[in-house]
């Protein structure tokens, strides 16, 4: 039987908290006292019970579908990562990218010119956020990336001055600001890499304040192209003191093909020349009879193509259109950005710079949807802790001895 319970004096934080909730949820005052209640005296029997299990169990708490979390777009490209993030109802709070053509881009399409150089920018410049969002410099670790490198006789790895210590860089910049959500991404070279050396040097730097979750996906569930890339997601242990029980997403069933982005209607500079066309068959029957697998590749309209790569723009090899009575052609610039998943049929995005710059930028970005498929499985982890502590970002707090420069 309800009972009746008066309550006096209650702080003025405290009143104004239950008043904006109640308004928010659409419950009386009473309901709303009631619902805090049960959930802590559930909290109380649940944290009385013995663990069942060793692993912790799953987020139960319905998470909305999008999220007012804050972000900051670290290694920025052309803007994947914040494609993804804001569909989930994330604030770009800060951008950082070097490569001015890439700045181009992302100026036409989000309205700011990213930061330039990271290695000149210091903690204390970061606005608060929620979640650190990176895809840190690949090409020292990748597997095309490592061979160009030693045939050159060249450093790769953390070896390489100017991209692979960007990595501490980075480093340097979590651990003064400790977002509580770390979202990396990488190629899947990373993990073996110097005979997984560079694996371990990242995740032992990552995992003394974080539960570090690593996951090879290949986007051709999302997108119809092979490509597989290691995505990392990190929650800080402070706000996450047990450790999540986190899983990566599925890709969907109804898996897209090649033909799906391909345009009716294409110039004819995009054709390969018939010098060209011959070169890169030669070379394909010069490889084989080696028994190597080099060569170009004529992608099937019914399937999904190879790994779009930055070197692109050089022949096209990799991802090849058959043509009848003529040479295959390349893809265009806007085929590479729906085969990216960048734009579909609702969405068009201006290409402000040269075929070139525009086939090295979507051969190095992320593919926003899977970028939102991972992030859509943060979401209830983040949900549920700020339902617990959220401070103006959603869950970060000043950390004043943390924050210097780096």
């Amino acid at each position: 039987m309800p009972r009746d319970m008066l309550l006096r004096n209650v702080p003025d934080e405290e009143y104004q908290w239950v008043n904006s909730e109640r308004d928010r949820l659409n419950m009386s005052q009473t309901e709303f006292v009631a619902s805090v209640l049960r959930k802590g005296r559930l909290a109380d029997e649940q944290e009385r019970m013995p663990l069942l299990f060793s692993s912790p169990a799953p987020v139960e708490s319905p998470a909305p579908a999008r999220l007012p979390f804050k972000f900051v777009d670290l290694f920025a490209g052309i803007g994947g990562f914040r494609i993804a993030l804001e569909r989930l109802g994330g604030e770009c709070v800060y951008s950082c990218e070097w490569d001015r053509y890439s700045q181009r881009t992302y100026r036409s399409w989000f309205g700011e010119v990213p930061h330039g150089d990271i290695r000149q920018l210091k903690a204390p410049e970061l606005p608060d956020h929620d979640v650190l969002a990176a895809g840190f410099p690949c090409q020292p670790f990748s597997i095309a990336g490592v061979s160009k490198k030693k045939s050159l006789g060249r450093p790769h790895g953390f070896k390489c001055a100017d991209q692979g210590n960007l990595f501490f860089i980075l480093a340097s910049l979590i651990e003064a600001k400790r977002p509580p959500v770390l979202f990396l991404e990488n190629v899947k070279n990373l993990k073996s890499h110097d005979s997984g050396r560079t694996w371990r040097v990242i995740s032992d730097n990552l995992q003394e304040h974080y539960w570090v979750f690593p996951e090879v996906i290949d986007a051709a569930g999302w997108v119809p192209q092979h490509r597989e890339r290691i995505y990392i997601v990190c929650f800080e242990k402070e706000h996450f003191p047990t450790r999540p029980a986190f899983k990566f997403p599925k890709p969907p069933n109804d898996r897209p093909m090649l033909k799906d982005i391909l345009e009716p209607s294409v110039d004819p500079k995009y054709t390969l020349s018939d010098h060209l066309w011959n070169y890169l068959q030669d070379y394909a029957d010069k490889h084989k009879a080696k028994g190597n697998g080099f060569g170009f590749g004529i992608a099937d309209p019914e399937g999904v193509a190879r790994t779009l790569s930055a070197r692109y723009y050089k022949d096209g090899s990799e991802i090849l259109i058959a043509q009848r009575g003529r040479s295959p052609r390349r893809l265009t610039p806007r085929e590479c950005a729906r085969l990216m998943g960048f734009e579909d049929e609702h969405c068009q995005r201006q290409i402000v710079v040269s075929d070139t710059q525009a086939y090295r930028q979507f051969g190095n970005a992320v593919v926003p949807k899977v970028v939102e498929a991972v992030g859509h499985e943060i979401l209830p982890f983040l949900y549920d802790a700020w339902r617990q502590k959220g401070n103006g970002c959603l869950l970060y707090r000043e950390r004043s001895k943390l924050v210097r420069s780096a």
